[in-house]
C-alpha cells in the first residue's frame, strides 16, 4: 500500500516533519503545551481511520517489514534486539490493569473485545473519538535507514496515534527516486498548511521542503544540543551547519545545496508576515530578533509515564561522539570503563546511533549490561526502573533528564570530555561546544574528566 494512503478529508493545518524519535517526542511535548492553539481542526468522525490508516502496520507500526530484520541478533525487532550475551533489562512486576471479566466479553464480537481490552489498558481503540487538540496535526515521518532509529520511531508513532494525531510515514530514503516521490507527494499539503513544525532545521530534506511551503507560522522543536547551535547561527546570520562539522571546508554537495540552505535560513528568520517559534529545553543565550522561545518542561512525558521505580545503583548513558568523529574510540572505551568503576554503574543505555561493534567491545571489556532502548531515554527513564544516579558525557540528556525525572530523587551527573580524547579531525569548535553543553546544564552534578592513566 502506498505510504500516503488514507488521507481523505480536509488538509491538516499543522504539519510536523521528524526524522528521529527525539524530534517526535518533542513534537508531542509541543502539541501538549499548545493544545489550545491547534484545536481549530474538526474532530475525526467516529470510526474514521487516521491519516496513515492501514498503512501504519506496514510502515510505521510494529509489524512493518524491515529488510535488515533477519540479520539482527535477538529477533526481528530493531528496538528490542540484544547484543550477543546481553540479558534483557529486569523490569519489576507492576499491578495488572483491571481488564473486563471474561464472562462479560463472552457474547461480544472479537473486534469489540479487543477494543474493550485496549480501553482498559488506557489505549484508544479504533473508532474512538480523537481529542480536539490533535485533530489538525499530522506528523510526517521522513524515515531514516538506521534500524534502531526506525524501531524507536515506530513506537513513538504509535504513541502519537494514541494521542489522536495523524501519522504519515514516508520512505524518504528508500531508493534513488524516493526523494522525488516524497517531495512530490507532500507538495500539495505543504502549500495548504498554516503551520510547519520541524525537528531538524539543519536537515537538507527539511530545508528543501521549506522552499515549498507558504506557512506563516514556523516552529522548531528540540533536536538535542543542535538546537543551541541553530539559534546562535540564526542570530548571527550564519549559514546553517551542524556544530561538529563547523570549521571544515564545505564539500561539493554543500556548495551545490547552498542556495537551498540560504533560502531556508531566510524563511526561518521572522518578519512582519512570518512567525518563528523555538520550543526547547536547551539553554538559549542568543535569541534572534522576533523569534519566540518557549520552554519545554516535558509535561507530556511526566503526565504519560511514571513515576519510575528508583534502584540503588547507577546507570550510564552512551553517546555517539565516536560515531560522529569527535572523540577517539579507544579513549572513549577507557573513559567508560573508568567512570563505571568509579561510580559502580552496571547498565549502559546505548545511543541509537552507536555502532554494534563498539557496543560489543564495551560489554566485553567493561562488564556493563548494554541496553538498547525502544524509546527515547527520557521516556525509558520515566517509565523505569532507573538507577538513583545517571552518569552521562555532555549530551542532550543532561538537560532533558532532570526535567523528565523532576521529583523522583534521581541525580544526573555529567562527566566532561578531556581535550586529549578528541580526534585530530574534530571540529575546532568541538571542545568549546561540549564544555558549553555541560556548563549550561541545570540541576546536574558536574564531574571532572576521569583519569585514563
Amino acid at each position: 500500500m502506498s505510504p500516503r494512503a488514507g488521507q481523505s478529508g480536509p488538509p491538516a493545518r499543522t504539519l510536523a516533519f521528524v526524522e528521529s524519535p527525539v524530534q517526535l517526542l518533542n513534537v508531542l511535548e509541543w502539541a501538549h503545551l499548545h493544545a489550545g492553539r491547534i484545536a481549530a481542526g474538526a474532530q475525526e468522525a467516529p470510526g474514521a481511520p487516521d491519516a496513515e490508516g492501514a498503512q501504519g502496520a506496514q510502515g510505521a507500526g510494529t509489524g512493518g517489514a524491515d529488510p535488515a530484520a533477519a540479520a539482527r541478533p535477538g529477533g526481528s525487532d530493531p528496538a528490542t534486539a540484544l547484543l550477543p550475551g546481553q540479558a534483557a533489562v529486569p523490569v519489576p512486576a507492576l499491578p495488572a490493569p483491571a481488564l473486563p471479566a471474561p464472562a462479560a466479553l463472552g457474547a461480544v464480537p472479537p473486534q469489540s473485545r479487543r477494543a474493550a481490552v485496549r480501553r482498559a489498558l488506557g489505549r484508544r481503540a479504533p473508532g474512538d473519538r480523537a481529542p480536539a487538540a490533535g485533530a489538525d496535526l499530522t506528523v510526517v515521518v521522513l524515515a531514516p535507514t538506521d534500524p534502531m532509529t526506525r524501531g524507536q520511531l515506530r513506537r513513538m508513532a504509535d504513541l502519537a496515534r494514541e494521542d489522536g494525531h495523524r501519522v504519515r510515514w514516508e520512505e524518504a530514503r528508500g531508493g534513488a527516486s524516493a526523494p522525488f516521490q516524497t517531495i512530490g507527494g507532500l507538495a500539495g499539503v505543504l502549500r495548504r498548511a498554516d503551520r510547519i513544525v520541524m525537528g531538524d532545521p539543519f536537515s537538507r530534506y527539511v530545508q528543501l521542503l521549506l522552499t515549498i511551503t507558504r506557512a506563516k507560522d514556523l516552529v522548531v522543536v528540540d533536536d538535542g544540543t543542535a538546537t543551541m547551535e541553530f539559534v546562535a547561527q540564526l542570530a548571527r546570520g550564519e549559514r546553517l551547519v551542524r556544530w561538529h562539522r563547523k570549521g571544515g571546508r564545505p564539500g561539493a554537495r554543500d556548495l551545490l545545496f547552498a542556495p537551498v540552505s540560504s533560502s531556508a535560513r531566510r524563511r526561518l528568520t521572522p518578519n512582519a508576515r512570518r512567525r518563528v517559534e523555538v520550543f526547547s529545553s536547551m539553554p538559549v543565550s542568543e535569541i534572534p530578533d522576533g523569534v519566540t522561545v518557549t520552554a519545554n518542561g516535558f509535561a507530556w512525558t511526566r503526565a504519560r509515564f511514571g513515576p519510575p521505580t528508583v534502584t540503588a545503583g547507577a546507570d550510564m548513558v552512551g553517546t555517539s561522539l565516536v560515531e560522529t568523529g569527535v572523540v577517539d574510540g579507544e579513549r572513549y572505551l577507557e573513559a567508560v570503563r573508568a567512570l563505571a568503576k568509579a561510580h559502580g554503574a552496571t547498565r549502559y543505555f546505548a545511543h541509537r546511533r552507536e555502532h554494534p561493534d563498539k557496543l560489543r567491545r564495551l560489554a566485553a571489556e567493561t562488564g556493563l549490561e548494554i541496553v538498547r532502548p525502544e524509546l527515547p531515554l527520557e521516556l525509558i527513564a520515566r517509565r523505569g526502573p532507573v538507577g538513583r544516579t545517571i552518569l552521562s558525557f555532555p549530551s542532550t540528556v543532561v538537560h532533558t533528564l532532570p526535567l523528565a525525572l523532576a521529583g523522583t530523587g534521581v541525580r544526573v551527573a555529567v562527566c566532561d570530555i578531556d581535550p586529549a580524547w578528541l580526534t585530530d579531525t574534530a571540529s575546532p569548535r568541538a571542545q568549546g561546544f561540549l564544555s558549553g553543553v555541560t556548563g549550561t546544564a541545570r540541576d546536574v552534578h558536574r564531574l571532572a574528566a576521569v583519569s585514563l592513566a
